[in-house]
């Protein structure tokens, strides 16, 4: 089934606690700091029922006749993820800005442990018949389902049994009914999430086979004892006509506080196995960073944009200085177009038979995608120019006493007036300059894993042997030289 937008402002009222700013949210749906971002989700779900996106963001699944969400597919094809892709694209263009907490790339990751069954029946069949049972649950039921990973940490030098307890997410008790845990985790959108998936952080979590930091489970995002504890949003902090995109698009990341909360057995999806926390930790992103990578796309679009719309209409295009900056920011964006699209005609049959996107060029996609951002960022400030920190607000070109001379120093021509102007350079300031511009770029960072683990990954997965065999075939060695 797919919901519409209202059925999922219906299921946020159900008791959540959610505070920011030292305030106890009442409706998360009319609260100012969330009212935005969850239009754009509920705008997500009602695309699915209109006409003309219908068959763009779901499908009709042979074994039930009904239609599910296009993200929730089960990818066992090349097509299936050029659907996918075709989806995100079409909800981008759509929203007008990115948005990357939205479930489509979060599912992914639950695909990663079913790949991990065998594990898991090793472990306890009863989570390997979990997992399955929960990728079917949200194919069907479609809530808007998250992750969970990063978790406060407290001294990384010390294993957590060496300092607070609940420095790490873990077990305290197990009961008939399920396991009681307690700890936190930061999440973005867990407040205004159905479900999430909660695993391991990248931690020590025991060195020995078995252990109570080594769990993963699916968890209720509005369960008893489920408190967010969320950062200031950047909504309403400045006029939107002044800051369009952090007032449409602010994704509100959370501190999710587990207080001594029930974990039914049939939502765990594995649990003391170091062996099953290692495997989720090494695959997790085998799926999702496709949809991370495809965000990142994105970015270069609208980096792209903004840069060539500001010097056309300063007329500095056909400068070959512009030109080199502009092909480089072209580059950069055809660099990660380049790695999505042959991480697709190159994919992988997974152990469960799903199709992954070819894991070194995927992966290697997403460290150019997230390395050379900063660079490229700075790229797009400069052809901006330096009035994307200096413009006036929309007040000063509204206002009759000084819009006179707004309208006078701003438009250029007639194609270039000052209401254009003024619209361009905010959308730059906000896109490059502002504090929800610095925002994105620590979320692009590190929200997946830090920038060594992007690397640690494609280490694991570049192929060494073909490399290794074509040296030791040139260079005349034995075949000594291959044993390890």
């Amino acid at each position: 089934m797919i919901r519409t937008g209202a059925e999922y402002r219906d299921s946020l009222n159900d008791d959540r606690e959610v505070w920011i700013d030292g305030e106890r949210v009442k409706d998360i749906t009319k609260h100012p700091s969330f009212k935005p971002i969850i239009d754009v989700r509920a705008r997500i779900y009602d695309l699915a029922h209109e006409e003309a996106t219908r068959d763009i963001m779901t499908y009709v699944d042979a074994s039930t006749g009904e239609r599910n969400a296009m993200g929730l597919k089960l990818p066992y094809t090349q097509q299936d993820w050029h659907d996918k892709r075709l989806a995100v694209d079409t909800v981008m263009d759509d929203i007008g800005g990115i948005v990357t907490r939205v479930g489509d790339e979060t599912i992914g990751e639950m695909w990663s442990l079913y790949d991990g069954k065998d594990v898991l029946n090793e472990v306890d069949p009863r989570f390997a018949e979990n997992i399955d049972r929960h990728i079917h649950k949200a194919l069907y039921a479609d809530p808007f389902h998250v992750s969970a990973n990063t978790d406060p940490k407290g001294d990384r030098s010390k294993p957590p049994q060496e300092q607070d307890p609940d420095s790490l997410l873990h077990v305290v008790k197990e009961t008939d009914a399920g396991i009681i845990v307690r700890g936190a985790k930061y999440e973005t959108a867990a407040a205004y999430a159905n479900q999430a998936f909660v695993k391991p952080t990248i931690a020590n979590w025991g060195e020995a086979k078995l252990s109570d930091y080594a769990l993963g489970f699916i968890c209720d995002m509005g369960a008893p004892g489920v408190k967010h504890i969320c950062r200031s949003g950047f909504v309403g902090r400045a006029p939107s006509e002044d800051y369009p995109l952090s007032s449409r698009f602010d994704e509100i990341d959370t501190l999710v506080i587990f207080d001594n909360v029930l974990i039914p057995w049939e939502n765990v999806l594995f649990y003391q196995h170091t062996r099953a926390a290692s495997f989720i930790r090494s695959t997790l992103h085998r799926y999702s960073a496709f949809a991370w990578v495809q965000r990142a796309l994105r970015m270069a679009d609208l980096m792209i944009g903004a840069a060539l719309f500001n010097v056309r209409q300063t007329g500095l295009e056909k400068q070959q200085a512009v030109q080199e900056k502009l092909a480089a920011l072209a580059v950069y964006r055809e660099t990660i177009n380049a790695h999505l699209t042959a991480s697709i005609a190159a994919g992988e049959s997974s152990p469960s038979g799903l199709l992954m996107p070819n894991q070194s060029l995927l992966y290697t996609g997403r460290v150019q995608a997230c390395t050379q951002l900063p660079a490229m960022m700075h790229l797009a400030r400069e052809l901006c120019g330096g009035q994307i920190c200096v413009t006036p607000s929309a007040a000063s070109f509204n206002h009759p006493e000084t819009s006179k001379w707004m309208d006078k120093y701003y438009s250029i021509n007639d194609n270039w007036l000052a209401d254009d102007r003024r619209k361009l350079l905010a959308f730059g300031r906000d896109l490059l300059n502002s504090d929800y511009a610095g925002h994105r770029l620590t979320f692009q960072l590190f929200a997946q894993s830090p920038p060594f683990a992007h690397l640690g990954a494609v280490y694991r997965n570049f192929d060494f042997d073909t490399p290794l065999q074509y040296v030791k075939t040139s260079a005349g060695l034995s075949d000594r030289v291959l044993a390890k």
